[in-house]
């Protein structure tokens, strides 16, 4: 990861100031030790007129692993090998933004004693990182730096120069310029290099919004995006998020005495504890589907593409669900169901009930046949279209449970979701995502080619305009209904 910050200067003020405010003296290169790797802080230029200060910060790839222990992105990735092949060591993010506060610490926080007039005035600065991930474009990136003041220039990275018709990646080369105080400029950097990544290398703890709160004091209070800033920042922790905004609309007081501040805060302590959470939509999609199955009167089901074994485990806390089978493509995550469901411990009756295959829903498998109901809960839209056909046959026609329960998201309600940006979907694997007529008339063709009635339910809030989040359509098969 790389990022230099320069300036200019006159005689009375030179550039090389910039040394001064920053801490690091242009005339030696210095090296710090990071918890991910090394950080370097070098001036590849330092004149009266102009100066250059370059961080460079070289990652780990293992020790990011290692010291990850599964929390984080770049701990809990899709494979074991992902965890070694991924962006993190090169691409500008909530690393590069910890080795910004711990080098420029001081800056950051506005202290120099020897230039103390410097560091309270504003300087002409351009900064540069070469690579940006940018989840939302060009576009956000320009929504989210050019309300503090600053000229922006995003320009998309190609996923391969060589090879113009792929198309545009995700990373974009940021440069910004404008007349800041330094250590606005830095605390700028601190908070949105996560927030475009929209992740973070570490598990966000509640500390996380003092952190935030302090480096964007002066500025996220007045921001325009600043529910999408606090939710990305805080990882989408709806709890964490809430306390920062309160806390922000507090800091929007005018006149407000500390005794009056700490009174409110307080009251925004207590609302937050006392109020009732929301329940997640995962939490409505398990419940409708229960509620799905109990209807039915199925007792042996089947979970396919049951992932990490939250919808089996729920199943199995229901006696009159006498067999589950979890089925899934993936070896670790049935590694990680087993160790969710904690099938070690079963007593013998209970593990009997259990059962975990790998196998591939794009082929049939006679071990599926003969149950009552099989559930793909958002399951489809991971699979490419021109594979969704053999899906089909091996689930309906082949297997042919006498119930079939589905689930997938509604793209419709995705403008509802303030965090994702326009054009993107719930989730980067998803190959595609259907309108509310589009699953309908897909549903439709399938219960028509094998036999099976539908119907459908919503999951979660049903807006008037765009409908639920989730859709949900349960297949009935015409004889068993019968």
């Amino acid at each position: 990861m790389f990022l230099t910050i320069s300036t200019t200067g006159t005689p009375e003020h030179p550039a090389t100031d910039l040394g001064f405010l920053l801490h690091k003296h242009p005339d030696k290169a210095q090296v710090f030790s990071t918890a991910h790797g090394t950080a370097h802080v070098f001036y590849p230029e330092a004149g009266e007129e102009r100066c250059t200060a370059a961080l460079l910060l070289e990652v780990d790839p293992v020790a990011l692993v290692r010291r990850g222990k599964g929390k984080g992105r770049g701990g809990a990735p899709d494979s074991a090998l992902a965890q070694y092949v991924n962006d993190r060591p090169y691409a500008a993010s909530s690393l590069l933004a910890v080795a910004l506060s711990g080098v420029f610490g001081t800056a950051m926080r506005g202290i120099c004693h020897t230039r103390p007039e410097r560091a309270a005035q504003p300087l002409p600065l351009r900064i540069e990182v070469p690579a940006v991930p940018a989840r939302g474009g060009a576009d956000l990136v320009r929504k989210l730096f050019e309300p503090m003041g600053w000229q922006v220039t995003a320009d998309p990275v190609a996923l391969d120069p060589g090879f113009p018709e792929w198309g545009e990646s995700r990373y974009v080369s940021l440069t910004l310029e404008g007349e800041l105080r330094l250590e606005a400029a830095l605390r700028h950097l601190y908070v949105l290099l996560p927030v475009l990544d929209d992740a973070k290398h570490y598990w966000v703890a509640p500390d996380e919004v003092d952190k935030l709160l302090r480096a964007g004091e002066g500025w996220l209070e007045d921001h325009p995006e600043q529910k999408l800033i606090t939710a990305r920042y805080l990882s989408r922790r709806w709890s964490l998020a809430r306390r920062a905004l309160e806390r922000l609309e507090l800091a929007r007081l005018a006149e407000t005495d500390d005794t009056e501040a700490e009174e409110l805060d307080n009251a925004v302590d207590e609302a937050v504890d006392t109020e009732e959470r929301p329940v997640p939509l995962a939490v409505q999609r398990r419940e409708a589907i229960l509620g799905e199955l109990r209807d039915s009167g199925a007792a042996r089901v089947l979970d396919l593409g049951c992932g990490q074994g939250q919808l089996v485990g729920e199943l199995l806390k229901d006696v009159r669900f006498t067999e589950v089978v979890g089925v899934d493509v993936s070896v670790r995550a049935l590694t990680v169901a087993a160790r969710r469901l904690r099938l070690d411990r079963m007593g013998p009756r209970q593990a009997d009930r259990v059962t975990l295959l790998q196998g591939s829903l794009a082929y049939t498998d006679s071990r599926l046949k003969g149950y009552d109901a099989a559930v793909l809960s958002e399951v489809i839209e991971h699979l490419d279209l021109p594979r969704l056909p053999a899906l089909e046959y091996a689930v309906f026609g082949a297997a042919r449970p006498r119930t079939v329960v589905v689930t997938t998201p509604n793209v419709e309600y995705n403008v509802r979701w303030e965090t994702l940006p326009a054009g993107h979907s719930r989730h980067s694997d998803h190959r595609f995502e259907w309108t509310r007529t589009e699953f309908r008339t897909w549903a439709e063709a399938v219960a028509d080619r094998h036999g099976y009635t539908v119907a459908y339910t919503p999951v979660g809030p049903d807006d008037p305009e765009v409908g639920p989040p989730t859709q949900l359509a349960t297949f009935t098969r015409k004889e068993a209904a019968a």
